[in-house]
């Protein structure tokens, strides 16, 4: 197990801070029986390789390793070590849902990216050469450099697929949820695991089901078999099926499917962390496939964020509020001497929604939620809810 780890020249390849000479010993405590002493390794290598969903030039060369250990029955947490290695194949969802991961335009921006990668300095502790080679790139070499490194971490993990697979039938049921969620960002792999979500889709645990579902989905599965889970008599199932099938319908998407999304879509609080999609916030998910219904539905789409909007903080305030944003500024950002008054009726409504909605600028005890505020600000709007109430406030 692992014996060609020390074979790796870690110390020239770079993570988030700087040389990856750490990761060997954090993989291998990985197998420690020390419990403690696993989930701080795994806190390293959530911060090191992949930080924020960024991933580096170690990431590639960590997953192989990663991979054999998901592989050993006798590895602990293999659902965790699955979840990591999802992070490292596609970065955080969020930046991908409702739709499935784009990787041919990954695969073209990353065109001519290996050379210029090869050529950066070696990373270091000592100095700042490497931020100062990628600041001395164009824009378009920067790019396809980091969509190289994005994509070789993205094709290193995607070698594990038919263990996914495999995983599909293991006996923890959060392992099938990890196996299903992790096949469902490989639609390149859709012939080799879609017999097998199929199958996971009529799983009797319900968040096997619905995240099998999703899954299949995202990796361009048949139709029919969403549109039959709308009948499902579990609610997880049907939000699945719901999701789905809006993604595959758009404006033509049935009543019943519409139903379910508003409903979840309108839930002050409907987490359910067995899910992973969204880290398990189903009704964000459901919000952001009500723009697969287009016009037909707009209107009951919009006030059901709004109803949302009070009831979340933090990371599960941006999908419900970028939703918000996006369909009363279809046009994008305002300009800097717009006044309230100068708003339409759709975009005055979300704006007094926000400005009496302090919590949901807020995470948790640490208070202003940064991500947040530089979204709403993105568009041209107060970056506070202080300001918020000024503006609004003045016609």
């Amino acid at each position: 197990m692992l014996e060609k780890l020390s074979e790796v020249p870690w110390a020239r390849l770079g993570h988030a801070y700087g040389s990856a000479a750490d990761v060997p010993d954090q993989i291998r405590a990985l197998r420690s029986p020390d419990m403690a002493v696993r989930d701080a390794a795994r806190r390293s290598l959530n911060h090191n390789i992949v930080h924020s969903g960024t991933r580096y030039e170690a990431s590639a060369f960590a997953v192989p390793f990663l991979l054999e250990l998901l592989a050993d029955p006798a590895t602990p947490e293999r659902a965790d070590l699955l979840a990591l290695l999802t992070s490292l194949a596609i970065g955080e969802d969020e930046s991908w849902l409702p739709g499935p991961f784009p990787v041919a335009s990954y695969r073209e921006q990353a065109a001519g990216g290996e050379p210029i990668l090869r050529a950066a300095p070696l990373p270091s502790y000592e100095d700042d050469s490497v931020f100062r080679y990628v600041e001395a790139l164009d824009d378009r070499g920067r790019e396809s450099m980091f969509a190289f490194i994005e994509l070789s971490a993205y094709d290193a993990v995607r070698a594990g697929v038919p263990l996914f697979r495999d995983l599909l039938s293991a006996a923890d049921p959060g392992l099938r949820v990890a196996a299903a969620y992790a096949l469902a960002w490989f639609p390149e792999e859709a012939a080799v695991v879609e017999r097998a979500l199929t199958a996971s889709a009529a799983d009797p645990d319900p968040a096997v089901a619905a995240t099998a579902l999703v899954a299949l989905f995202l990796s361009g599965g048949p139709g029919a078999i969403f549109r039959e889970a709308l009948g499902d008599g579990r609610a997880l199932v049907r939000w699945a099926a719901a999701v789905t099938v809006a993604g595959l319908d758009g404006p033509a998407t049935g009543q019943a499917a519409v139903d379910e999304l508003l409903g979840w879509a309108g839930r002050g609080r409907a987490r359910f962390p067995a899910v992973p999609f969204l880290g398990g916030d189903l009704s964000g998910l459901a919000g952001l496939a009500l723009r697969r219904l287009g016009d037909t539905h707009a209107g009951a789409a919009f006030e059901t964020l709004l109803v949302r909007i009070p009831a979340v903080s933090g990371p599960e305030a941006l999908p419900v509020v970028g939703e918000a944003l996006r369909r009363a500024f279809p046009a994008g950002p305002v300009g800097s001497a717009v006044r309230f008054a100068d708003l339409d009726q759709l975009q005055q409504k979300l704006l007094l929604k926000l400005a009496d909605s302090p919590t949901t600028w807020q995470w948790g005890e640490s208070g202003i939620f940064a991500n947040f505020t530089l979204m709403v600000n993105a568009y041209g709007l107060p970056h506070s809810v202080e300001d918020m109430r000024s503006f609004v406030s003045h016609s």
